[in-house]
Parts: structure tokens; sequence; C-alpha cells
């Protein structure tokens, strides 16, 4: 038996056991399974491994990707540069992370912009802003970003709201927050809307709903835009590659 799975909290709304079941169903691989290790605190996560010797590798999403780190025994190249890991493949008895989030967007992002020349506005300065801004400085493109306080960003909401015209300035605006996700779809970031270059980009991490009130209002003022079910798909696929190599 072969055992991979998803750490986090809550995990309820995983798109990754079904991917990975299907996966292994497609390959005929019967003696494998991809399970959802619900874990509220990371003092869980040795015992996890001495629970379950046939595990081999996990996903870790929300709330433990950066804190995840101090339990590894090593660190591949792309986990270092974002200082989080959220693939995790025992190897030799030794547990290395890797950031499969970073490499899935930057491949996602090139593949739909093509060459870009312009800077973008990093919406969000939690854990998932980091892969995002790896994968903006392996593009080569400037960005800057925006939290509630100046102290997680280079803008605060507030400031962009006193002076819209800042928005203009981007061609590429990412968010990295939850809101609009999936119960919660009334919400969005409040940002000045009308300011949004036409022809701009509008990248959303969010998967569900398909289209958030961020892509609806920012299509309306001639944006294009992308969800993030291209890059959930993409690092699901290089967290396979991973475990399977």
């Amino acid at each position: 038996m072969k055992r991979f799975g998803l750490i986090g909290y809550p995990v309820g709304h995983s798109f990754s056991q079904r991917f990975f079941q299907d996966k292994f169903k497609k390959l005929k691989l019967k003696d494998h399974v991809y399970d959802l290790f619900e874990m509220e605190f990371l003092n869980e996560f040795p015992a996890l491994w001495m629970k379950y010797k046939d595990l081999v590798g996990v996903n870790v999403t929300v709330p433990h990707k950066e804190k995840v780190v101090k339990y590894l025994d090593k660190l591949d190249a792309s986990a270092i540069k974002v200082g989080a890991a959220n693939v995790i493949y025992k190897n030799g008895g030794k547990l290395i992370g890797y950031n499969s989030d970073y490499m899935a967007f930057r491949e996602s992002l090139r593949g739909w912009i093509g060459k870009f020349k312009g800077e973008a506005l990093i919406l969000g300065s939690g854990g998932a802003s980091k892969a995002i801004q790896a994968g903006l400085t392996d593009l080569n493109i400037p960005y800057n970003q925006v939290s509630r306080t100046t102290r997680g960003g280079d803008y605060t909401y507030d400031q962009l709201k006193a002076n819209p015209e800042i928005v203009s300035r981007f061609k590429l605006i990412v968010n990295t927050t939850p809101l609009g996700m999936h119960p919660n779809v009334d919400t969005f970031p409040d940002i000045p809307y009308k300011n949004i270059q036409k022809g701009s980009y509008l990248y959303d991490l969010i998967y569900n709903p398909a289209e958030t009130n961020f892509l609806v209002k920012g299509k309306s003022y001639g944006a294009k835009t992308k969800n993030g079910l291209e890059m959930l798909e993409l690092q699901a696929e290089k967290s396979w590659d991973i475990w399977s190599e």
C-alpha cells in the first residue's frame, strides 16, 4: 500500500482527494490511496508519520504551509525560495518539502499572458501571496502588494480608495485573498475597479466559484480574467511528479 494525503484545517472542501483518486484509477494503481488528514495544530504532524508507515507524501494546505517547514528534514529550492511548502515527500526516511504552488502559478501565468511588459499588483499578503511573489520574480515582473496595513504590503486598501489612480499603473492584478470564495461568494477585494486599465489581466487564485465578483467587476471594465483552476491542477500534477520520480 502507498498512502498519500492532504493535511490542513479544514480539508473537507478538498479538490486534491478527488483529483488523485481519479488519477490512481486511470493509472490502475489499486494499491494507492489518498486520505484527508484534518489537522488543526501542527504538533500532530510527527505522529501522523508514526501512525501511517505506508505514508509516502502529503499535500499541505492552509493554515500550515509556512509553519510545516520546521518539521522537515530538507527543503527543495522551490520551498526555500517561497519560504513555504505545500508538498512533502518521504524519501529515504527523510521528509523533503517542495512548493508546487509557485511552479504552477509561474507556468499558468506565462501560458496566459505570454511576453508581458508592465507591473503587477498583488492583493493580500498572506501565505498564498509568497508563491505569487516568487513566480512574478522568476518572470521578471515587478510588483507591489496591497494589505490591510502597510506592514503587510506597499499599499493599504484605504490608500487605493483615496488615490484610485494608483490602480491604473498595473496591467496585472492577482487576488491571493479568500474574498469571494465559496460560500462567501458575495465578497470581493475592495479596490477602485473603475480605474483598472482596459485590456489588463485579472488573475484570481480562487476556483470555486469559477467566476468571482473580483473577476466579474474586472471584466465589466474591459479586463481579461482567469480563475485559479488551472493553477490548482498544475500544482497537483507537479505533486505527483515529485512523489513518482
